[in-house]
């Protein structure tokens, strides 16, 4: 692997600040060391956007097009080496992670294509020699700060966007997972410089960019504790963010899915089995808490066991390979420390899977029951290969505990019943509800959270709308006096 450099106005640098050990989950081996940015260096990327503004922001949008339609096509053509980079700086299986690449060029194509739809509306005047529109303006500098399960669909979500609206990034991946961003360097090459900017570092780093008044706009994606802080550190200088900050997404399942045959309840069950363990669980929209309707729930923990011993953990890069390791210790850890806090107030593990190697940092897939609902694997995020399935007695009681925490970022729901399934769509307090068909995104489909799930909107218009400032242009044709103006006393005296 060559040494990783950071892209700072168009110049690929070496990192002049601390080094980053990148260690790969599955071996445990330092795989890469990164050079930080230092202070200097991400002042010369914050600067280097800053200058680009201006040009960038007045490139025709049809050719702010065309560039992003070929970040697609590289993307595509590199995608091997990425997903390969991806897979052993953050563990996730290399079929998930060329799925990634193929969700991150699509997307670039998406904005490429949106980014030239339309800047804004004409809306009717209050005279008829007048014009009224809507314009909508690029933001400025935005700073996108990217965590590490997902480290380029993700900064895709925030710079695809970015870049269509006219506003140059500065981009800084997770300490943890800085290689295969860096990588992208390549993608960008034909963007004017200092359009994209990208410079590793670790929360220092992100504290600085967040602070710089010369950054418009911070697009974050992370923990409710970090992104807090980046909400603090924006409100103090009142510039713009966008929040994503996980959540503890429910999953449930109505008696009905068994109504016609038992195949409706085995569905669900690896519908379910996907949404929770998905690259091992560390995903924000993983599902984390099951409420399932007490006349299946028996067949349901049954039939969810089955598949869940069926899945092989093991080597990221091997075909065979349904579950790889979680991205560093402490994060195992963590949730270690959910499932035995869990148990010790009475939940039962039911199955840990089928075991995994004895190198890495694996957590088998478990399927715990009897948690008590006041334990944090049923209130905090727990980002780790766990499924808590709870019996409950009614839809009411599953949408009740459904909302019930300060979490709302996606929700999933498996009915045959229309009713039942409009009811979840209206009632269920998340960002995302999917219904029969977990985890889905969609590009033209905004993807944010509820209360402390997050602010604003990735994906979608309202995607490319965070990156906008809204302007209203009243223009009269003639110039001509109007009769309301000074002096008042020429339309005579007021009643």
């Amino acid at each position: 692997m060559s040494d990783p450099l950071l892209l700072i106005g168009g110049e690929a640098v070496a990192g002049a600040g601390d080094p980053l050990a990148v260690e790969n989950p599955y071996t445990t081996e330092t795989i890469a060391t990164v050079g930080s940015a230092s202070a200097e260096q991400l002042d010369g990327a914050i600067a280097a956007a800053r200058a680009a503004f201006a040009g960038w922001a007045g490139t025709p949008a049809l050719e702010r097009s065309e560039m992003l339609h070929e970040v697609a096509r590289r993307l595509r053509e590199s995608g091997g080496d990425l997903a390969r980079t991806m897979t052993a700086e953050g563990g996730k299986p290399l079929i998930e992670n060329r799925d990634e690449i193929e969700w991150c060029a699509a997307a670039f194509d998406y904005y490429a294509e949106i980014g030239r739809d339309s800047a804004g509306r004409v809306i009717p005047p209050i005279e008829s020699t007048q014009l009224a529109m809507v314009v909508k303006d690029p933001l400025g500098v935005v700073g996108c700060i990217v965590p590490w399960n997902y480290p380029l669909l993700l900064l895709t979500w925030k710079v695809a966007p970015a870049l269509a609206a006219g506003c140059p990034v500065v981009a800084k991946p997770s300490e943890l997972t800085p290689l295969s961003t860096l990588a992208l360097a390549p993608c960008f090459s034909h963007l004017p410089d200092g359009v994209v900017n990208i410079v590793a570092g670790a929360g220092a780093t992100g504290a600085a960019l967040c602070a710089d008044e010369r950054v418009d706009c911070i697009a974050f994606t992370g923990s409710v504790a970090t992104g807090r802080k980046v909400a603090l550190a924006c409100a103090d200088r009142l510039a713009r963010v966008n929040l994503e900050m996980g959540g503890k997404d429910p999953f449930i399942v109505c008696a009905d899915v068994a109504a016609a045959d038992d195949s409706g309840i085995e569905i669900a069950a690896r519908g379910g089995a996907w949404a929770a363990f998905l690259n091992a669980g560390q995903v924000c929209t993983s599902a984390e808490r099951f409420y399932v309707m007490d006349e299946v729930y028996d067949d349901y923990v049954s039939a969810f066991v089955a598949h869940t011993e069926s899945l092989v953990l093991g080597d990221p890069f091997d075909a065979a390979t349904d579950i790889g390791p979680m991205v560093s210790a402490p994060q195992r850890q963590k949730v270690v420390d959910q499932v035995e806090a869990a148990v010790e107030a009475g939940a039962e593990v039911v199955t840990e899977g089928s075991g995994g190697p004895s190198t890495g940092h694996f957590f088998s897939p478990a399927v715990v029951t009897g948690a008590p609902a006041e334990t944090d694997l049923l209130r905090e995020e727990t980002f780790g290969p766990v499924a808590p399935i709870v019996p409950v007695k009614s839809l009411d009681e599953a949408i009740g505990l459904a909302n019930g925490t300060r979490f709302g970022l996606g929700a999933n729901v498996y009915t045959r019943d229309l009713e039942s399934a409009v009811r979840c769509m209206r009632e269920l307090r998340a960002g995302t509800v999917w219904i029969n068909d977990p985890l889905t995104d969609n590009d033209a489909g905004p993807f944010g959270g509820f209360k402390q799930s997050g602010i604003g909107r990735e994906l979608g218009r309202e995607g490319l709308e965070a990156f906008q400032e809204t302007k209203h242009v009243h223009m009269e044709t003639a110039i001509e006096r109007k009769e309301w103006w000074y002096p008042y006393s020429e339309y005579g005296a007021a009643d």
